[in-house]
């Protein structure tokens, strides 16, 4: 299913989405759009709305006002399921993986090939393996046994074969939840290079983030949140990120910190 669409065509449109808790109003009129081919940045710290977005895209929640379209054609999922089999995967900071079982194992969890037919059916283990392989060279990730316990991987390699699961699965929207946040510098930059080949397959991606210094190198769209509204939706050409980080860390606020942290002892 990856990669059908030429790039530019969007995938996955958000027009006026608002999610409601009770009388707690977390997003409220967010518009933006996920396109072939690209990657859409989704920042904010926390509290800004982000989590309550991937649940909303995910299909974990509906959203209270605003709409959905996907294709070009409203949508409205119940469940995660629904969303996946729409097309719409969403790589959660936890990954969903078991550190004790092997890589190949993990890459199929939850949907295993199989051989045979009826009580003789069983885990086809020979092309688990032949296919994970293929699928994570594909995307540039050299591992070096598929038997290994997926614990033994760095953050960052766990990352990348989580995302190219979702690839490989049949993912058109790509949604990264904070994939760089708890990595070193190292690790952080091979994830950014495996989402580029996720976006240079022809997916778009949503690359959830509070770091601007992650976000801008990879990102083709900027939609910015605070409090659950948007602070604005730019294309690369209309914002730096400098812009980026000073929009984030409140502008105004952030200069008068530092002119009062900058101040003589006694003054």
């Amino acid at each position: 299913m990856s990669g059908g669409a030429p790039a530019g065509t969007p995938l996955l449109e958000l027009r006026g989405i608002g999610k409601d808790y009770g009388s707690v109003i977390a997003l409220d009129g967010i518009s933006t759009s996920v396109r072939a081919g690209e990657v859409t940045c989704v920042l904010g710290d926390n509290g800004a709305g982000k989590s309550t977005l991937i649940k909303v895209l995910a299909g974990v929640h509906r959203p209270t006002r605003g709409e959905l379209l996907l294709d070009g054609r409203p949508v409205s999922f119940s469940a995660p399921r629904e969303a996946l089999d729409a097309g719409i995967a969403t790589v959660y900071q936890d990954l969903a993986m078991i550190p004790l079982m092997s890589i190949w194992r993990n890459f199929f969890l939850g949907s295993e090939p199989t051989t045979g037919w009826g009580p003789f059916r069983r885990f086809d283990s020979v092309t688990a393996k032949e296919v994970t392989r293929r699928e994570l060279a594909a995307m540039g990730i050299d591992i070096r046994d598929p038997d290994q316990p997926v614990g033994t991987l760095s953050g960052g390699e766990r990352q990348s074969v989580a995302i190219a699961r979702a690839v490989h699965l049949g993912a058109r929207v790509l949604i990264l939840d904070e994939p760089t946040s708890a990595l070193g510098v190292r690790q952080a930059g091979v994830v950014l290079r495996y989402i580029a080949q996720a976006r240079d397959r022809g997916l778009g991606v949503v690359f959830i983030t509070h770091n601007p210094h992650h976000a801008h190198p990879v990102g083709d769209r900027f939609l910015l949140l605070n409090r659950g509204r948007s602070m604005g939706d730019f294309a690369k050409g209309e914002v730096g990120r400098d812009e980026l980080t000073t929009m984030m860390a409140g502008g105004q606020e952030l200069t008068e910190l530092a002119e009062e942290l900058e101040r003589p002892p006694g003054s």
